[in-house]
């Protein structure tokens, strides 16, 4: 019986899983927020996903990390995303250590090259096949 009554629940959560386009990757210290987009970035999947997580690492540290990894079926960031990146990260400007972007896409580097400048941690973009040094920098103190 538990096990007729698992199975909706199990492709609720594929449903879910399926919608969202921002996920919080796993394995790495709680100073660091380490997620991975794809497909079209929403303001919901910033507000839903993204936010709790910084909002919690940075009530537990002074200075928090941002491993960013963005694959290649990313379609984009909605207006709305764009501007919840942007208030995320001037908001809390001063308080981010490090910064990893991890991705192919060209104009991504492109944009986190022309913003570097106005971040006083550390920003290196990593291509996707350097994600292994991209954790080790972003972990490394």
């Amino acid at each position: 019986m538990t096990a007729i009554k698992a199975a909706p629940a199990r492709a609720m959560l594929s449903v879910l899983q399926e919608a969202l386009m921002i996920f919080l990757l796993e394995g790495f210290s709680d100073d660091i927020v380490a997620l991975a987009a794809r497909g079209h970035v929403t303001r919901e999947d910033y507000k839903d996903v993204l936010l709790p997580r910084i909002e919690a690492a940075l009530k537990a540290h002074p200075k928090v990390r941002l491993y960013y990894e963005i694959g290649p079926d990313f379609g984009g960031f909605a207006p709305g995303a764009l501007w919840e990146d942007f208030v995320v990260g001037m908001e809390h400007l001063t308080r981010w250590e490090r910064v990893a972007v991890i991705t192919d896409v060209a104009w991504i580097n492109l944009a986190t090259a022309a913003f570097t400048f106005m971040m006083p941690g550390r920003v290196r973009t990593f291509e996707t096949r350097d994600a292994p040094q991209a954790k080790a920098w972003i972990e490394s103190r």
